[in-house]
């Protein structure tokens, strides 16, 4: 190598940071600092539809055996059904026998009321989403037991939260009561308006509870007349 080659090896070294050279075998024992580390790429956060967030949701629960419902006849999972950018939301109590069957929450003689309800309203039952606060039929349609309630309702709030309703109708007592956190009666709750996860609650009776007690219907109009309200404001 000639010197007019060194030179430009020299200059080439020295765009690539290197200061100086030893010829010195000491150097090659000293610590020098790393080279700095690349930066790490960022990754892409790629935003779900409230389609593809609620079918997230639904493989999270998979075949569910986190209570004991599991193990006590239910047939399968009744998930929710609807419209995933509903403004409306109704939250009933649990399945019942005709909703086990079927995978579908309200479709039994409770169901074709709440669909005649809805419609009252001027909706559509495709326009709302309808799911209950378990997913699971307990035995003979009782209750729902505090620890069945604690396994399930976080799916539910996920289903709020992606769903983000204007107004939530939570239908019957005990639908009232869990969401609320209460043991107020449903007569008590009805007819107020609720601030809840960023929507407005308005409790009401159960559709099952009218078909027992058809005088209650008046104020369940009463109750959707409100919801017809807040939705138009």
């Amino acid at each position: 190598m000639d010197i007019d080659q060194l030179k430009e090896h020299l200059r080439f070294a020295q765009e690539l940071g290197v200061t100086g050279v030893s010829r010195d075998p000491a150097w090659r024992s000293v610590e020098r600092p790393p080279t700095a580390a690349p930066a790490p790429e960022i990754p892409t956060t790629i935003a779900l539809t409230p389609v593809e967030s609620l079918a997230a949701v639904r493989a999270d629960i998979g075949d569910c055996t986190r209570c004991k419902l599991h193990g006590l006849g239910r047939t399968q999972i009744v998930f929710g059904v609807g419209n995933p950018d509903a403004d409306l939301m109704f939250v009933g109590e649990a399945p019942g026998r005709d909703e086990d069957l079927q995978g579908f929450p309200f479709v039994g003689r409770a169901g074709q009321l709440l669909t005649k309800i809805i419609e009252a309203i001027s909706l559509k039952r495709e326009d709302v989403y309808i799911a209950n606060v378990i997913k699971c039929r307990p035995p003979d349609n009782r209750n729902p037991e505090p620890d069945e309630v604690a396994s399930c309702e976080p799916f539910l709030f996920r289903q709020i939260d992606i769903i983000k309703p204007r107004v939530i109708v939570a239908l019957g007592k005990f639908g009232a009561q869990t969401l609320l956190r209460t043991l107020d009666p449903i007569s008590r709750l009805r007819g107020r308006v609720f601030d809840y996860r960023g929507a407005k609650l308005i409790p009401t009776f159960h559709p099952a509870y009218l078909l027992r007690n058809p005088s209650s219907k008046r104020e369940v109009w009463e109750d959707m007349k409100l919801v017809r309200n807040l939705l138009s404001s």
